[in-house]
């Protein structure tokens, strides 16, 4: 007797091998691939300028903001056109020390009005989002001298600066012009500093502001928008900038 081989209970309705279910496939791509290439290509740089502008708005906002030099009162440190990135973390999250040179506000009026109305709605948006220096005139720029409860003096028998009874010697002050001294005497109120510009003979800082003025040439704390630290623009000027501790380190604490 001839016996057949013997057959699992399927095999009788075994049809074609079963094959994976394909994915749907989008009529438009599969009549143009390259137009769904585009699309993805498209959305892919929308989403990184999106990111991009998110970093930037944030780090504008938390760490560090671009200003731009408008004048020659910081010469030699800095010149006019000078473009410098801030630290905004100085005074919020770090002390102030003399000799940094830092960005306040115009509470005061020291300036005269802005009247420059030349940028267009995509450059303010620009410099809001912190891809374009800070160009408003309501900014100044100028180095720290006198802390809170410090006596500033000007002048000793050498024409020098005294800051609690030490006498400075300022290698940062423009060497081109001897300053022409403007005596004052003053001891800083608490939660103020007294500011002056390293081009001291153009420079229209505390010293020309403490008579009649409001806050007496005293700079509010609050005010301070940080501490410049680097110049970034021109290239052939890219350094950081120094707060010159070594010139204020024998300073005593003020009583």
């Amino acid at each position: 007797m001839t016996h057949g081989a013997e057959t699992g209970p399927h095999d009788a309705d075994q049809g074609p091998a079963a094959q994976e279910p394909k994915d749907p496939v989008d009529p438009a791509r599969e009549r143009n691939p390259r137009r769904g290439g585009l699309l993805s290509w498209i959305r892919e740089i929308a989403l990184i300028l999106v990111i991009s502008i998110v970093l930037s708005f944030v780090i504008k906002t938390f760490f560090f903001k671009a200003f731009y030099i408008p004048s020659e009162s910081m010469v030699p440190t800095l010149e006019e056109n000078d473009r410098i990135f801030v630290n905004l973390m100085v005074p919020r999250n770090f002390g102030l020390q003399r000799g940094d040179v830092i960005v306040f506000k115009d509470t005061k009026g020291w300036l005269p009005p802005s009247t420059d109305g030349t940028q267009n709605w995509f450059q303010k948006t620009l410099e809001f989002i912190g891809l374009l220096p800070d160009t408003s005139q309501q900014y100044l720029i100028k180095r720290l001298i006198g802390l809170p409860g410090d006596h500033v003096v000007c002048c000793d028998a050498q024409q020098r600066i005294t800051v609690n009874g030490v006498a400075l010697v300022e290698p940062y002050v423009n060497p081109a012009e001897v300053p022409r001294p403007v005596p004052f005497d003053v001891v800083v109120p608490a939660g103020d500093v007294w500011v002056m510009g390293d081009n001291r003979n153009h420079s229209s800082d505390s010293r020309f502001h403490n008579a009649a003025q409001p806050g007496n040439g005293f700079v509010d704390e609050k005010d301070i928008e940080g501490q410049a630290v680097v110049i970034a623009w021109p290239l052939n000027r890219l350094r950081t900038l120094s707060n010159y501790s070594s010139t204020f380190s024998s300073i005593p604490a003020p009583h």
